[in-house]
């Protein structure tokens, strides 16, 4: 955990056999966002502009870009719309850094904010997130989401 983390931070690192620039996208083009989480979305990758994922049918993750800096960082607001989830729309902030490393990219992801139990599911599903872009980044089909599922709650 690094020395600007707190205790209700979920923190996620993964290394991607693919550059930055190859990366990228996959956090700011809606086509390539959807081959690793969720089955909507509707996303504007600039300061102020909105990010909304539609997870699975029922769950819909909103919030707003505040940083993107190409090929290197994009910084959101997240949270759940509709009540249930404790985590409102635009209550905590998404970060993911890209760093070049050993021929390809280290992604590092931290979701601040969290508090009690929801810390612990985010952690849960951003880990299976991120190992599902790491497939679609590196060129793999990351299969069928099987948290895709109006079943299965989010946040």
């Amino acid at each position: 955990m690094d020395q600007d983390a707190s205790d209700d931070d979920v923190e996620v690192d993964v290394w991607i056999a693919a550059s930055p620039e190859v990366v990228f996208p996959f956090l700011t083009d809606p086509d390539r966002l959807l081959l690793w989480i969720g089955i909507a979305a509707q996303i504007e990758p600039t300061p102020g502009g909105i990010f909304l994922v539609g997870m699975n049918g029922k769950d819909v993750a909103r919030g707003a870009y505040v940083e993107v800096v190409s090929h290197r960082r994009v910084v959101f607001t997240w949270g759940w719309e509709g009540g249930g989830h404790g985590v409102p729309p635009g209550s905590t902030t998404v970060t993911v850094d890209l760093t070049p490393e050993n021929g390809g990219t280290r992604v590092r992801l931290r979701h601040a904010g969290l508090r009690g139990d929801n810390r612990n599911r985010h952690a849960k599903d951003w880990g299976h997130y991120t190992a599902r872009l790491k497939i679609a980044a590196e060129g793999g089909e990351p299969g069928p989401d099987l948290l895709a599922s109006p079943e299965v709650p989010h946040g």
